[in-house]
């Protein structure tokens, strides 16, 4: 075992999981990793909650209780998964306290079938931080074009958001701009700037599968040397245009009133392709000021095995739009690709949630207490 992950947090990156469950909660591996792995944050999706509950552990009695109470299945589903979170949010809340409130952090995401509705996306996100009722909570709001605005009515609003699904740099500069609108809102209301919080949620592993796909179909050789290489390079570049948003007059402004910065959030970050080492996504992602949110099969890599030399993005712009012209030369449309991966984004999420929804009901059904 290295210090990696030591090293990583010494860099400036701050290291969630990308998992939840009530046996991770119960069992007090979820504190276990906080202690020893620097963990310090966490994020959940509707993929994730679907495979916890599904799993079943530790909710049967909580699903007989809501049962007998005859709810709906979308207000079982909430009480669970608020209930998780919630849980989840005081386990984390002395990173909490002690990074002033930076970090120890529990996100929950809207209901992805409202990803294309700003007004509900907006009712929904005030309706999960009362429910889950912690300071410590992000709400997942995702970079659709009717997020955009969902993000600054509830960034206005004092709510902290996770920005989720930001594939391209376009939609990435929208994010920023959504999120100091937000803030102008929240300050012209005379909110204290100081306590909202924003991540923004850049996904990285799904951009080299899609553009990998396609550079295989080229099949040149300049083709296959530009394999692995697009994700990297979509990720540095967002990671400049941070810099150059909270370095603007805009911004400078904000900060004076004790605004934060929205950090970027690396997702996505475990590889889909074997032939790439495991901890790509980790070791060449290293800049002060982000958070890198992990699966633990890729957190367990990174704490093995992982190759943290410092900063790996600073420096590397030049390097990174080469690659992106050089793929783009070969007919590869970048904003066809980054459309569709975020339009399949929504899609997956919204299949997990109906899914969760389907498994959830059948529970209801089989635990509801006989008439008479």
């Amino acid at each position: 075992m290295t210090d990696a992950l030591k090293r990583l947090s010494d860099e400036g990156v701050a290291i969630w999981l990308d998992d939840l469950s009530r046996k991770r909660i119960t069992s007090g591996n979820l504190a276990e990793l906080i202690d020893q792995q620097h963990v310090v944050g966490v994020t959940t999706n509707p993929s994730i909650f679907q495979k916890a509950i599904s799993a079943g552990d530790g909710y049967q009695q909580q699903l007989a209780d809501l049962a007998a109470r005859k709810v709906t299945v979308d207000e079982a589903i909430r009480m669970i998964t608020t209930a998780d979170v919630r849980d989840a949010a005081d386990v984390l809340r002395p990173v909490f306290d002690a990074t002033g409130g930076q970090d120890g952090r529990v996100s929950i995401e809207v209901d992805p079938r409202l990803a294309h509705n700003t007004g509900a996306t907006v009712a929904e996100a005030k309706q999960l931080a009362w429910l889950v009722d912690r300071p410590n909570t992000l709400i997942k709001i995702p970079a659709t074009k009717a997020g955009l605005p969902a993000i600054t009515e509830v960034i206005g609003l004092g709510i902290s958001v996770n920005v989720t699904l930001i594939f391209s740099l376009e939609r990435y500069r929208e994010v920023m701009d959504a999120y100091l609108a937000g803030l102008e809102k929240a300050k012209a209301a005379g909110l204290d700037l100081s306590l909202i919080r924003s991540v923004a949620s850049f996904f990285v592993s799904r951009v080299d599968s899609e553009i990998d796909k396609r550079l295989d179909k080229v099949g040149t050789d300049e083709a296959k040397s530009l394999k692995g290489k697009a994700a990297l390079a979509n990720a540095r570049l967002a990671y400049q245009a941070y810099e150059e948003v909270f370095s603007s007059d805009r911004w400078a402004a904000l900060d004076k009133a004790g605004a934060n910065k929205q950090r970027p959030l690396w997702a996505s970050t475990g590889v889909k392709d074997p032939a790439y080492k495991d901890t790509l996504y980790v070791d060449d992602l290293v800049a002060p000021g982000t958070v890198n949110t992990m699966p633990e099969a890729t957190l367990e890599a990174t704490a093995d095995h992982g190759q943290i030399t410092g900063d790996t993005v600073r420096g590397t712009y030049d390097e990174a739009k080469a690659d992106l012209d050089a793929i783009a030369r070969l007919g590869i449309s970048y904003d066809d690709v980054v459309q569709l991966l975020e339009d399949e984004g929504v899609e997956k999420f919204e299949a997990s949630w109906n899914d969760l929804l389907k498994s959830t009901e059948a529970e209801l059904k089989r635990l509801a207490p006989s008439e008479g």
